[in-house]
């Protein structure tokens, strides 16, 4: 078994390996003079099982094409299997025709993943779970709530009440729920455009009361720095927001730093610069993806991950 990475979060895939015990494989990624990337694998896979770690985070197509080619290197060089491992899945919410003549990304994204040569794919909270419907080829979908878990019961918040900040998120709300006993409650929202959105209604009790709001990921914060100055009128005390995947733009940033929002939990499958003015928590799923990668290579059962006190976390 080897694991390469890309350079779209080389910090992870370094501590993924150091969790299983190995090294990363070496492998030179870089650019021609025109910009074309350039992939040369340093060392011998033939026979092996091959691990490729890499999240479609900005520059997204660039980090697309590296993975693509990494993946056509190892297969011209007789690696026995190709996992295409993405902590983060970019172009997961386009995956369905919302209007007339638009593409549906995500499963254009996984078509060239499987052309490329992949055999597997290992995934951290998918935007949409139907994506594994997309490909032909095993899906193992992994969830970070196991690691947020533990971070938030080591907190020991009273007078909690999971919150989605839209509808969508309401099955992640009520997981999280159910395993931290707490209340429930939804915010619905309006979206004006891609980047602006309008807090309406908040439906449950909040007031009085510790708020932790649940999403898979974050670019631009609208929806939750709206959610969260809505919760806070309705009376709300402290507010958390637990996102899986914080892929934070400038945008993102100053909304976050001007929000009612008094900590931003997340986890590592974005590389993201230190961010002045936001307390942001970062919690890593290298120990979850290099437990899920040991699994696959020894065909054992991938989906006991996901128990969690008897119960899933999905």
């Amino acid at each position: 078994m080897k694991i390469f990475s890309g350079n779209s979060n080389l910090p992870l895939a370094g501590a993924i390996a150091a969790s299983i015990g190995i090294e990363l494989g070496k492998c030179s990624v870089g650019a021609f003079p025109d910009g074309e990337t350039f992939v040369k694998i340093d060392e011998n896979v033939r026979g092996e099982d091959v691990f490729v770690v890499q999240s479609s985070s900005p520059p997204t197509n660039h980090h697309l094409m590296e993975m693509f080619i990494m993946m056509d290197a190892l297969r011209r060089a007789s690696a026995s299997s190709i996992t295409a491992v993405l902590p983060f899945y970019g172009y997961a919410r386009q995956d369905r025709k919302d209007q007339p003549r638009v593409p549906i990304t995500a499963k254009l994204v996984a078509n060239l993943i499987v052309a490329a040569g992949a055999n597997r794919v290992l995934a951290v909270d998918l935007h949409a779970q139907q994506i594994q419907g997309f490909f032909d080829i095993p899906v193992d979908h992994l969830y970070a709530s196991p690691v947020m878990f533990e971070y938030l019961k080591a907190k020991k918040l009273d007078d909690l009440v999971v919150v989605s900040p839209d509808v969508g998120g309401l099955k992640m709300a009520h997981a999280y729920s159910q395993v931290l006993n707490a209340g429930l409650a939804i915010v619905a929202k309006r979206r004006k455009s891609a980047t602006e959105v309008e807090s309406v209604a908040v439906i449950g009790d909040i007031r009085g009361k510790n708020v932790l709001m649940v999403d898979d990921l974050t670019e631009t914060a609208g929806t939750l720095t709206n959610a969260a100055a809505l919760l806070r009128k309705r009376g709300a005390k402290k507010i958390f927001a637990c996102v899986s995947h914080a892929n934070l733009s400038e945008l993102g940033i100053e909304r976050l730093r001007k929000s009612k929002i008094d900590e931003l939990i997340t986890t590592d499958t974005v590389l993201r610069p230190v961010i002045d003015g936001v307390k942001i928590t970062t919690l890593s799923v290298a120990g979850l993806l290099g437990e899920a990668i040991k699994r696959i290579h020894s065909n054992s059962s991938v989906s006991s991950l996901f128990e969690f006190k008897g119960g899933r976390t999905s």
